[in-house]
């Protein structure tokens, strides 16, 4: 289990996870905030982006704030991190 805090920025133009040099999380969501599409869009995208079903992945709090931590069953805290550092190295281009 990969626990990830994270900023979600609804209303972007595509959705795309950010690692700043800090190691904090960002993930621009394509989807709009209303009525749980943004946190919808977020755990698909996560699914997606960590090779898991949708159904392991869990929003545990920030439901209506910005701020999230989501749970990622399947993937462990090492292979959670190699996934950031890649994204933290494309987003350096």
């Amino acid at each position: 289990m990969f626990i990830l805090h994270l900023r979600a920025k609804p209303g972007a133009k595509t959705t795309a996870l950010q690692v700043a040099a800090d190691g904090s999380v960002s993930v621009r969501l394509q989807a709009p905030a209303q009525d749980g599409k943004a946190n919808a869009c977020l755990l698909a995208y996560l699914a997606g982006l960590f090779g898991v079903s949708k159904s392991s992945v869990a929003l545990l709090s920030g439901h209506a704030a910005p701020f999230k931590k989501v749970r990622i069953d399947g993937i462990e805290e090492p292979a959670g991190q190699a996934v950031l550092a890649a994204a933290r190295v494309g987003n350096q281009q």
